[in-house]
């Protein structure tokens, strides 16, 4: 039996707002954008080619979703982004004036960084030695 991740879940207060911060900082593109007989809008978003794996953005339109925008995760990371050059996406991200938390962390077997997207959700970018993604 296989299983595979298909779409994260990321509740946000406006769609295009919201994948505008993705795409300017992180290069997401869009893989689908549609709406259903119900109003309900699907756009999904990648980091890669791969459009497999992506996030769902999910207009929040409860009051109880309202309240846990930026805070789906109470703080800890909600996505962790690889990238193959840390440095140039922190100095990417940071000349976008994206919220940082700490500076670029040098590890033995990683280089890293987290922001806050425009939602106060905590991102970590983290590059690893070797270039492996896992």
């Amino acid at each position: 039996m296989q299983t595979k991740l298909g779409r994260v879940v990321l509740l946000v207060d406006d769609y295009d707002k919201a994948f505008e911060f993705y795409k300017t900082n992180f290069f997401c593109k869009l893989l689908f954008d549609a709406k259903a007989p119900n109003g309900l809008r699907y756009l999904h978003i990648a980091f890669s080619e791969d459009d497999n794996t992506g996030i769902w953005l999910l207009q929040a339109d409860q009051a109880q979703q309202e309240a846990v925008l930026g805070r789906q995760t109470a703080g800890q990371p909600t996505l962790v982004i690889y990238t193959d050059d840390a440095k140039k996406m922190h100095e990417h991200v940071m000349s976008n004036a994206v919220e940082m938390v700490g500076g670029l962390v040098l590890a033995a077997d990683s280089r890293f960084f987290q922001c806050l997207d425009l939602y106060g959700n905590m991102l970590t970018v983290v590059e690893l030695n070797g270039g492996a993604t896992s």
